[in-house]
């Protein structure tokens, strides 16, 4: 009897082991299973596909608005460029989005009696440009228009005598163009092309004189151009100041 029951013990005591082992067993495989889930969860979230550049963030536009260009030429700098003109209020030609494009002209002729008639002609336009992701951010892109603004005032039709030159104080980059026409008379021109940001601005003014009118002064013409130009490179900056908040009535 009492060796039944010591070998009963012994066959017992080997059966447990092979249950023991196969639990041991087990736990270890799912630990191993459960790290390797954890590690590629890990490596998947660091990058989606192995060797892949991130794109850089592009950079957001600095101005996200253009002025009136009817009001960005104060009413005394209108009234010296453009003697009597036919509408001081100027007219702003039409477009289908006035977030990227907006111009507005002026036109008037001075007469005065037999010393003839002085005619003048101004135009102001804006072009803004946004970042995007396919196309580039926003002030290069408005480096790229400011190029070609340049270039197509070169370019005018019939223009003769050409020089172009750097304007300073025109943003972050400013020339001026200086040519003449050849009409029925003599039409003298400037064009001005500046750069603020992402905000492209090209004023034209040119000036001719009839019956017998001296005529203008290339100069002197140049030179209101800019001091105009200048204050539509500044309505730019004025067009995107943050609304003033209310502020809080003092505890009497």
């Amino acid at each position: 009897m009492h060796r039944s029951a010591s070998r009963l013990t012994r066959v017992l005591a080997c059966a447990a082991v092979p249950v023991v082992l196969t639990v041991a067993g087990c736990s270890s495989d799912s630990g191993k299973e459960s790290a390797a889930k954890d590690e590629k969860k890990s490596g998947s979230s660091a990058s989606s596909k192995p060797g892949e550049k991130s794109k850089p963030e592009l950079e957001k536009a600095a101005f996200a608005t253009l002025p009136d260009p009817c009001k960005a030429i104060q009413a005394g700098t209108i009234d010296t460029l453009v003697p009597e003109a036919k509408d001081k209020n100027g007219t702003a030609t039409k477009s289908n989005d006035l977030a990227t494009r907006a111009s507005c002209s002026w036109n008037g002729l001075d007469e005065d009696g037999l010393k003839g008639s002085q005619y003048r002609w101004l135009s102001l336009s804006y072009f803004r440009t946004d970042s995007h992701a396919s196309l580039g951010n926003a002030n290069k892109r408005a480096e790229e228009q400011y190029g070609k603004q340049v270039e197509a005032a070169k370019a005018s039709e019939g223009a003769q005598n050409v020089k172009a030159e750097a304007a300073e104080g025109l943003g972050d980059q400013g020339t001026s163009i200086v040519y003449s026409v050849k009409k029925d008379v003599d039409f003298f021109n400037t064009t001005i092309v500046a750069r603020t940001q992402n905000v492209v601005v090209t004023l034209d003014y040119n000036g001719a004189a009839y019956e017998g009118a001296g005529a203008p002064d290339q100069a002197k013409l140049l030179q209101d151009a800019i001091a105009a130009a200048k204050e539509a490179v500044g309505a730019v900056a004025g067009a995107n100041k943050p609304a003033e908040q209310p502020q809080s009535p003092q505890p009497q």
